[in-house]
């Protein structure tokens, strides 16, 4: 037993590793590279990956003049950061110009990342991709003693990856720490979210009552220090469990929320709950019919009034990119219109 103790605490270490890799690591690395690289891969990155997440997010916030601020959260490689990914950063631009995105990653916050990024710097747009610095961001608040039990190999992270909770707390904590609106990167954004305050959005309702029984964080839109966020992160940090898919997530977010015994607007509890068509208009279930060309005149139809429909009442689409991953988009489908509404880089040959 204990044995069997030391043993997942050594595979967490290395997982936890591999997430918080240091800079003379990655310059290694960066070096053995080099052969097959371009001079301009190869640039040093002016200093600026040396110097620390608090300096680097605190100077880019005070320097750029956002009008507003993004966070969005790259765990996987850099190799899999791909068309759609871009594309919801394009969609997010074409509708607040003036705003800044911070990708929170460790393969992005490189030479290669920069150069992902450049069409949209080269634009004038304000992109910061930064490595996460776990303890700053986790300080003082509950999920700081979580992230330390972790490491010490004090509970089981489970058989859900680790990633993908580490990307649930680090979504609420960064909102709680400097307010802003936090992205999935399989969202298309429709209109701007700028007027939105303190909102999270509803992913299915209850067919009888018409109340939300599901809420989703894949959107969230909060002030800084706000108290439901709070309520989250203690949430997280008190009932983690990492076998459950979601329960650290949508999950987590519908249970607290639900405590508040809030239907559809919940100003006077100082944030609102948005119906699925604000965020979610479409489930995962039935996404695939997003990606295919109508094939006749009822199904054109039907894409016709569906096309208006999120037009005229979506913020954002979800794509929930889990599932449609590997679904092709067809000329004239739904999710090609609609990404050539929203497309900054239009003669862009992943829109024909």
């Amino acid at each position: 037993m204990e044995e069997s103790r030391r043993t997942e605490q050594v595979d967490l270490l290395q997982r936890l590793k591999k997430l918080t890799v240091s800079l003379t690591e990655r310059r290694t690395r960066r070096r053995k590279r080099r052969n097959g690289l371009t001079p301009e891969m190869t640039q040093k990155p002016q200093g600026k990956s040396r110097q620390k997440f608090k300096t680097r997010i605190k100077s880019f916030l005070s320097e750029s003049s956002c009008e507003s601020h993004f966070f969005m959260i790259w765990i996987s490689s850099l190799e899999s950061f791909g068309e759609r990914e871009r594309f919801t950063i394009e969609s997010l631009f074409k509708s607040h110009p003036n705003s800044c995105l911070i990708l929170v990653s460790n393969s992005l916050d490189c030479e290669r990342g920069t150069l992902i990024l450049k069409p949209f710097t080269d634009k004038g747009l304000k992109v910061l991709a930064i490595k996460p610095d776990f303890t700053y961001i986790f300080k003082d608040t509950s999920a700081e003693k979580w992230f330390e039990r972790l490491k010490k190999g004090m509970f089981s992270p489970g058989v859900i990856p680790l990633e993908q909770n580490l990307s649930n707390i680090l979504r609420l904590v960064l909102l709680y720490k400097f307010g802003g609106i936090y992205l999935d990167t399989d969202v298309i954004i429709l209109k701007p979210l700028t007027s939105l305050h303190n909102v999270i959005g509803a992913q299915t309702v209850d067919p009888v009552t018409r109340k939300w029984s599901r809420l989703n964080n894949a959107v969230l839109i909060f002030d800084k220090n706000h108290p439901l966020l709070k309520s989250f992160i203690d949430e997280f940090s008190r009932t983690f469990n990492g076998n459950k898919w979601g329960h650290n997530g949508p999950y987590l977010v519908s249970r607290v929320v639900a405590r508040f015994n809030v239907s559809n607007c919940s100003s006077d509890m100082g944030f609102s709950v948005l119906p699925p068509s604000s965020f979610y208009p479409v489930d995962w279930t039935r996404i695939s019919g997003f990606y295919r060309a109508s094939v006749n005149g009822r199904e054109a139809n039907w894409s016709r009034k569906r096309l208006m429909h999120l037009r005229k009442h979506s913020l954002s689409v979800h794509l929930w990119n889990r599932e449609s991953k590997s679904f092709r988009i067809e000329e004239g489908s739904i999710i090609q219109k609609l990404m050539s509404d929203s497309c900054l880089f239009c003669n862009s040959s992943f829109l024909h």
